[in-house]
């Protein structure tokens, strides 16, 4: 007898569950923080742009410094800075690269033909500009598309919840959705 996936041991799920919970709590946070719309985006909008830079390690305490001088809210600027994650990082700054390479203008690169190291740390400080120019561009659009899309977003997901929590606390029926 083949046993049904249905009925397959709950342990086998526990981090999915827990990641779960882990969006659910910080989801509720969010729709039950007394915070101004305009602090928790200016937060969201310091974590994303710092998730954009190629800065492994800095990037929370870039987001957070940002949110200081914003006058942002700093756990989201540093949870939005996971954007950018072991996931994403090669197609994200790939992206970025190409960026910086079309802002930039650059001639193309040629990476054949290397004599010694100076040319090779020379090519990769060519690299590196490129990526960080890029990456800050980037990373400046998508803060402020965050902000933007936050200051729009934000007040209707707080009313909408708001609205559901008020009626399971009165324990009436839903209206009917059209």
């Amino acid at each position: 007898m083949v046993p049904l996936p249905l009925f397959e041991h709950p342990r086998r799920f526990r981090w999915q569950q827990n990641l779960r919970r882990s969006v659910r709590y910080y989801y509720l946070r969010l729709m039950r923080s007394h915070g101004s719309t305009e602090h928790v985006a200016r937060g969201l909008a310091a974590g994303v742009f710092a998730g954009m830079l190629p800065l492994f390690g800095g990037q929370m305490i870039i987001a957070v410094g940002l949110a200081l001088l914003l006058r942002g809210n700093k756990p989201l600027a540093a949870l939005a800075t996971w954007v950018s994650n072991p996931f994403t990082y090669v197609p994200l700054f790939w992206f970025n690269f190409q960026v910086g390479w079309w802002l930039l203008g650059q001639p193309s690169l040629v990476l054949t033909g290397v004599d010694s190291w100076s040319s090779v740390l020379e090519q990769g400080g060519q690299m590196a500009t490129i990526l960080m120019f890029g990456s800050v561009w980037v990373g400046v659009v998508a803060g402020l598309l965050t902000y933007s899309l936050c200051l729009r977003l934000l007040p209707t997901l707080r009313q909408r919840f708001r609205r559901r929590s008020l009626m399971a606390a009165v324990d009436a029926p839903a209206p009917p959705r059209l």
